[in-house]
């Protein structure tokens, strides 16, 4: 994309203030924190309820930026840039990329729907990329930001894109309509995902056909429901496997681990094996083959290529690696929109200095390979990779483009020497397409353990922490707590996230985790709440902040401290107001003040509480006597100190039923992780954690047979069981076994039978069909940690802070 300011300005109706209007822009960024933002980017200041893009500005010019769309200019940065002003940023973006939607006329997919669209996406770009030089949504960029960011990808090469559109609302897809523009539409099916946007599922049904209002045909499973709001002027191409009037009828059946579809089109009948049985990939796969059928494929090509489709992994993974390595796994997909999105994760989520990217062959950019390779290196550089390992033929020709780097021609030559390349220390990012199989690099390079993992969602946390930002006043600051290792979820990698979120403080309980996270880069300062003595010259070392709670703790800090002969060191005093558990009492105050007044070694950063019922309105008379008390005391201290330190006593909980008390700053704790214990917020937030394994065997025993240790659990009929390893020792209650708790298996519930063991647990499989080395949900969206903890007695931070260190951690991002 090349425009220049001067062609931009009256396309986004902007007020310009500058000084070169007829600069080159090839860049469009929304991201202040990316690396690959320069002096030929145009930088969108969008806002939000939780986001001001305006902020960024002054640092954005330190780097180098000199354009920017914004709704206002700020005083710090007035005449240091040049500005394009609007009326909404965002409302500006779309805009433009309507404009530069319109310059091209080749055919546009366009994919709207409850669920499939991006399997359908990706799948086509599998079946037709052989044809087609394809441009395509990167990841799953389907909204009012990530369409238009998707559109202006594309370039003059390009001769056939495929866009999803996803609305969670009203009065959305006529926007995202005019900025894709598609001549050929797709609706999925329609589910129960957004329902809370729409007041009807007519609603929901007419906002998404929007998308297709001037399409030249419109490609849909046949419903009667669905065809009563389609314009009948549109141009429908049909399928239906119930009724022979659409235009093509398909019948199926299972064979073996494989489905026949026996399609009649055009008087023809014919087979097309696909590699699926559930009922989503089979209808997500038809939707496909309508398309080539569409297209005027033969069906000798489409029985090959259907045959082929693959389950498609649409995250992006952090995972530990051998020898102190971190790995992003990406691994399935190769193309220049979404090697920016990698490049930019592994910036945000980095734990070490040295940054190696190991990258195939880059297939369907619309780019000459000289252009193609000379791009990549540019962005490989200004994301200040350390190394480049290339794997294919056409990287291995333009190694001179890159620096420190190494190529092979496929993976069999990397793995031959891997044992020389010395990864240590560093974070990888594994790039391919998935013809590479690079699966087979990241198999040699992650970390081995037991095939029981914890798989943490990264934007399911940034949901939640938008969420909680949401309810507060817009100057309150946030501390989150990233304690128990991050609540048994992870420390680092969700206090990178966190940083990359700009929230205010980090808290954790004792020293050594702060200094762990202080160690691997993190700068957001952290809180210690539970020092010990003995840790306060490491907290000093390591730059923490320490929570002091005590006339013993307070003249033992300022004896380190005066020792060192610090100057202002930031401390926080925490006041007892009824928890009972650390902390000032009244009676202290006198005698805390006395020491501090006049003390120039230390400064009282910030003045706390902690609330012990704010989670129980049953209990909201003492909640309300703890933030009275609270604020009394504190302002004690204030008033007779002559300070103004943040003031903060709201947990989790406190920020949705005492907003009165919000104070300075409120700490965000277990709801960062999706648990609440509020019914209506809980449907709010989104599930983080699921903890995964597999069926390791199978059995089969017989009536009056036992399974485990006590032989607690006898059949009384035939059962089939299978053993799952995952048991006491990864975390999961001895109490949870023996007919109370289950898993899940292919979606259905598996009851635990017999004792939990050390290492493993079995399951009551006689009613489902699964097979040795099928995935095991222990706990996620079902059963759910609070349902867990309801039906052990206990509360869910019991459970999640019980998970084992040796059971893997894996972060992906959407």
């Amino acid at each position: 994309m090349t425009q220049t300011i001067r062609n931009i300005i009256p396309i986004i109706k902007a007020n310009w203030i500058g000084k070169n209007d007829v600069a080159v822009i090839d860049t469009i960024s929304i991201d202040s924190r990316s690396l690959q933002n320069g002096e030929n980017t145009l930088f969108f200041a969008l806002t939000g309820p939780n986001h001001d893009g305006h902020l960024y500005l002054e640092e954005l010019i330190s780097k180098g930026v000199q354009y920017f769309v914004v709704s206002q200019i700020p005083n710090a940065v007035a005449q240091k840039a040049n500005f394009l002003v609007v009326e909404n940023t965002l409302d500006a973006l779309q805009k433009f990329a309507s404009y530069y939607r319109s310059l091209f006329e080749f055919p546009i997919i366009g994919i709207t729907g409850s669920n499939g669209k991006t399997i359908i996406k990706e799948w086509l770009n599998f079946l037709l990329s052989p044809d087609y030089n394809i441009i395509r949504s990167p990841k799953s960029y389907n909204s009012q930001v990530g369409v238009p960011l998707s559109i202006l990808g594309i370039n003059e090469k390009h001769n056939l894109g495929i866009f999803e559109a996803g609305i969670s609302t009203i009065h959305e897809m006529e926007k995202l309509q005019r900025i894709i523009q598609p001549t050929i539409g797709i609706l999925t099916n329609i589910g129960s995902a957004h329902d809370e946007g729409f007041s009807s599922v007519a609603e929901k049904i007419k906002e998404k056909l929007k998308l297709f209002s001037t399409v030249n045909v419109l490609i849909l499973n046949k419903n009667k429901t669905i065809i009563a709001f389609i314009n009948p002027k549109i141009k429908t191409f049909s399928w239906c496997s119930d009724d022979k009037s659409a235009d093509v009828f398909i019948t199926k059946k299972n064979i073996g681990e494989l489905t026949e579809l026996h399609v009649t089109y055009k008087e023809d009948t014919f087979p097309i094996l696909i590699p699926f049985q559930d009922q989503a990939s089979v209808e997500n796969a038809i939707h496909c083959m309508m398309v080539m059928l569409y297209f005027g494929y033969a069906k000798k090509v489409i029985q090959a290529r259907m045959a082929q489709l693959y389950p498609i992994e649409m995250r992006l993974k952090l995972k530990n690696g051998i020898y102190n390595c971190t790995i992003i796994d990406d691994s399935y997909s190769s193309d220049f929109q979404s090697l920016k999105i990698a490049l930019d994760f592994l910036e945000h989520q980095k734990q070490h200095k040295k940054k190696t990217i190991i990258l195939s062959d880059i297939f369907q950019s619309g780019l000459s390979n000289d252009e193609l390779y000379s791009q990549v290196s540019q962005l490989i550089i200004s994301n200040k990779i350390t190394r480049v390992i290339g794997i294919g033929e056409t990287i291995s020709e333009y190694k001179n483009k890159f620096i420190n780097c190494k190529t092979f021609k496929n993976v069999d030559d990397f793995t031959t020497v891997f044992d020389t390349l010395n990864f240590e220390n560093e974070t990888i990012l594994i790039k391919g397409a998935r013809d590479f199989h690079f699966e087979e690099i990241v198999s040699l390079l992650e970390e081995k353990t037991h095939e029981t993992v914890l798989e943490i969602n990264l934007n399911a946390i940034s949901h939640n922490l938008n969420f909680y930002k949401s309810k507060l006043a817009q100057e309150t600051k946030m501390m989150v707590m990233v304690k128990a290792f991050g609540y048994g979820n992870g420390g680092f990698e969700i206090a990178k996230l966190l940083e990359h979120h700009k929230v205010d403080y980090l808290g954790v309980a004792f020293a050594d985790e702060g200094i762990s996270l202080k160690s691997a880069g993190i700068l957001v300062p952290i809180m210690v709440l539970n020092p010990e003595t003995t840790s306060f010259s490491a907290i000093i070392q390591h730059h923490l902040e320490p929570e002091i709670y005590s006339i013993k703790g307070l003249k033992a800090f300022l004896k380190i401290a005066e020792q060192k002969k610090l100057k202002h060191f930031p401390i926080h005093i925490k006041i007892d107001t009824g928890m009972h558990r650390l902390g000032f009492e009244a009676e202290n105050l006198s005698e805390l003040i006395q020491i501090v007044k006049g003390n120039e070694t230390i400064q009282i950063k910030s003045i706390l509480s902690h609330m012990a019922t704010s989670d129980d309105l049953n209990h909201d008379t003492f909640s309300k006597s703890q933030i009275a008390l609270f604020e009394k005391l504190s302002s004690q201290l204030q008033n007779e100190l002559n300070i103004k330190p943040i003031r903060h006593i709201l947990n989790t909980s406190g920020i949705a039923n005492y907003p009165e008390a919000q104070y300075d700053m409120v700490r965000l704790g277990i709801g960062l992780y999706g648990i609440s214990n509020d019914e209506e917020e809980q449907k709010e937030l989104e599930n983080v954690g699921t903890l995964k394994s597999v069926i390791s065997q199978i059995r089969t025993i017989n009536t009056g047979e036992s399974v485990g240790y006590g032989r607690r659990f006898v059949a009384e009929k035939t059962t089939k069981i299978a053993t799952i390893p995952i048991g006491y020792a990864d975390g999961i209650s001895r109490s949870w076994g023996q007919g109370v708790g289950y898993v899940l298996i292919n979606n259905k519930p598996a009851e635990i039978i017999g004792s939990i063991c050390m290492d493993m647990l079995m399951v009551d499989i006689t009613h489902i069909d699964c097979k040795e080395g099928n995935a095991v949900i222990i706990f996620g969206e079902n059963p759910t940690v609070n349902f867990m903890a309801k039906q052990l007695n206990t509360i869910s931070y019991e459970i999640l802070t019980s998970i084992s260190q040796r059971v893997k951690r894996v972060f992906f991002r959407e």
